[in-house]
């Protein structure tokens, strides 16, 4: 595909609340915590929720100038979190089993994070196989046939790092109509299976978003590279899949530092009324042009055709420096699209800083800003996790990422009010 190229020149001004980097943790052990997750409240966005390996949570009640820490209750809590808010500010806070329970759990919680219910098993089974992994939450926040739906799409192996060719992976997907109570028996949603190696060649990164009429998107990426389906029932049943684009060098690969990192694609739809409403947008990183850059595809005809590849970090092309790790999404009210990612734009050796990407015109030009205060140097040795994350509200937003000091992790806040 033709690289679209943005050398825009567009600035994005922020408000005098502009805050700098806030430390989210206290407590650190080991290789936690990292690949966190936050989310505004809807009913109070002061009110901020994050999760991170293997079971922390973390909540602010002042838009991020301050964090109080917990740990999920239970046994069953084993990493990959992602926390969400419905429309009337009820709290979700996913993650996996352990490898010996597998399984996709979720909690809740009623007082915006302070306090969460025990984990309850959406699926999964009593041993290690079949493995379920990497999955993502979403709820339909304004359709009246489907308002508060929840939506959980994730990747089965049918035995986890198998290397025998009769294993399998597949995207599955469940819903819930009762705000948690229960899910449906998932549905295998992808026409491709993968293999079950963990790369380049497996179904993985299964993120669903819902569009303004209460459709039911989801990308992932696997061996023809991103493919995307829909569903316009309410998640009931879905349509054969979409290709929408190569990702050259695989979503699984090498960056100097890092013990491992990936470029799966995360999945977001305008639902704001605005000028690009029901724009379907997809955003990864790969290394089409020699070195790891981020980009999006778009759609604006609700995922049958795809645009050509935007390029997303405004650096010279093919300079050598890393961009990587890049989490997207869609303001509601706005229509305004985020995407932070790491960048090594600013240095010849392993400092990393984080940026932030904003576009106001659908995706079609990108203002980059970097939001660290500092750079980090990242350590092999360590395991670092596959993402960070970022969500808007009505024009704020709240960044969370790690960084690394002297081999230690942290968790870092930049939150921020778009003028």
């Amino acid at each position: 595909m033709r690289i679209i190229l943005l050398l825009s020149f567009l600035f994005v001004s922020v408000s005098v609340f502009a805050q700098k980097n806030v430390k989210v943790n206290v407590y650190a052990k080991g290789y936690e915590p990292e690949e966190p997750s936050i989310y505004i409240n809807p009913t109070n966005p002061d009110n901020i929720i994050a999760g991170a390996n293997l079971d922390n949570y973390y909540y602010s009640f002042d838009g991020g100038k301050t964090w109080d820490e917990s740990k999920l209750p239970g046994p069953t809590v084993w990493g990959d979190p992602v926390l969400h808010f419905d429309y009337l500010g009820n709290a979700y806070y996913t993650h996996l089993g352990t490898f010996d329970n597998t399984g996709i759990y979720i909690a809740r919680s009623m007082d915006g994070g302070r306090s969460w219910s025990n984990s309850k098993r959406i699926h999964g089974y009593n041993g290690r196989k079949p493995f379920q992994d990497k999955e993502w939450i979403v709820s339909d926040s304004k359709t009246p046939e489907y308002l508060g739906y929840l939506y959980v799409s994730w990747t089965e192996f049918d035995q986890y790092n198998s290397k025998n060719p009769e294993d399998s992976s597949r995207i599955l997907f469940s819903r819930s109509t009762d705000g948690g109570d229960s899910f449906t028996y998932p549905i295998k949603i992808n026409d491709l299976n993968g293999d079950s190696r963990d790369g380049d060649s497996t179904v993985e990164g299964a993120v669903p978003c819902v569009g303004p009429n209460g459709e039911v998107y989801v990308a992932w990426s696997g061996p023809r590279g991103i493919e995307f389906d829909r569903s316009i029932d309410g998640g009931i049943t879905f349509n054969e899949d979409v290709w929408v684009c190569d990702q050259v060098g695989g979503w699984s690969y090498s960056i100097p530092g890092l013990y491992r990192c990936n470029g799966l694609p995360f999945t977001a739809c305008d639902i704001s009324g605005g000028d690009y409403n029901g724009n379907i947008y997809i955003n990864f990183s790969d290394s089409r042009n020699g070195d790891h850059d981020v980009f999006i595809v778009r759609s604006t005809d609700g995922g049958s055709t795809w645009s050509d590849v935007i390029r997303v970090n405004d650096d010279v092309v093919g300079n050598g420096k890393e961009q990587f790790m890049s989490h997207m999404c869609v303001d509601p009210l706005t229509g305004v699209m985020y995407i932070l990612y790491y960048d090594r734009r600013n240095y010849n050796d392993l400092k990393t800083d984080v940026y932030l990407a904003i576009s106001r015109d659908g995706g079609q030009t990108f203002a980059n800003e970097k939001v660290s205060d500092t750079p980090f140097v990242p350590n092999s040795k360590v395991f670092f996790g596959d993402y960070i994350g970022i969500n808007a509200y009505n024009n704020f937003y709240s960044a969370i990422w790690m960084r690394m000091d002297d081999g230690d992790l942290s968790l870092m806040n930049y939150s921020n009010t778009l003028e």
